[in-house]
């Protein structure tokens, strides 16, 4: 329903399973875009979908359409940070940053093409429709994006642990940007070095916040400081 709300014209087919029946949103939503649903049995949809979890409805669309740096720089809300991720290649834990930047008002997550997940369907159903939404931007070098953003007027927030900065001692109103590692290594040291201030999320345990988590934590600090401004 999202994918069909951001931009349906860009649907190619839906499919819908024998016997069940549309809800009254998504047959709206049908309707405006003039499009026909197509009974399947769900068996046909489980091969469709690889067995993922396609509560009846599956939508084809073309490839996912992702925004331009430059684009997104122009566009982006002077009071809205980004979202950087550093080769970050769990579909799961890149839905889960891209549907938390999208409810705590991120403008927009910026991803490398290398070594990192891209947007995929398992994305798509994991951010709940966020990633129809939010502006997902996919660059060639991450260190290179970096430095558009410095000029760009951002300053850059590595997320790692160790004796960085509190989230609250830090001023993330304005043009931030929060550059969150992979699960495993963190943030390269090229990244690390492109940063302007290392910020650290206390913890008592001894072990490390998923990467989704972490994100969604630097995001509601920057929204409360941002509703505080």
């Amino acid at each position: 329903m999202e994918a069909l709300q951001a931009h349906g014209d860009a649907v190619q087919a839906v499919f819908i399973a024998a016997g069940r029946k549309p809800d009254e949103r998504l047959e709206r939503l049908l309707q405006r875009h003039r499009l026909r649903p197509v009974m399947r049995d769900r068996q046909e949809l489980d091969a469709l979908t690889g067995g993922a979890n396609h509560q009846g409805v599956v939508v084809v669309t073309g490839e996912f359409a992702y925004r331009d740096l430059t684009d997104l720089l122009a566009d982006a809300p002077a009071d809205r940070p980004l979202v950087v991720l550093d080769q970050v290649q769990d579909p799961h834990n890149l839905g889960a940053v891209i549907r938390s930047a999208y409810v705590l008002g991120a403008a927009g997550v910026v991803i490398p093409e290398r070594r990192a997940c891209a947007v995929t369907a398992t994305v798509v159903r994991t951010s709940a429709g966020a990633s129809e939404h939010l502006p997902v931007t996919q660059v060639t070098n991450l260190v290179r994006a970096l430095g558009a953003l410095r000029e760009a007027g951002y300053w850059l927030f590595g997320a790692a642990g160790g004796d960085g900065a509190a989230p609250e001692a830090l001023d993330l109103t304005g043009r931030a940007a929060l550059v969150l590692g992979s699960e495993g290594s963190g943030l390269r040291r090229t990244v690390r070095q492109a940063c302007d201030h290392i910020v650290s999320i206390p913890m008592d345990g001894p072990l490390s916040l998923n990467v989704s988590v972490a994100a969604g934590i630097l995001l509601a600090e920057a929204a409360r400081q941002r509703r505080a401004a």
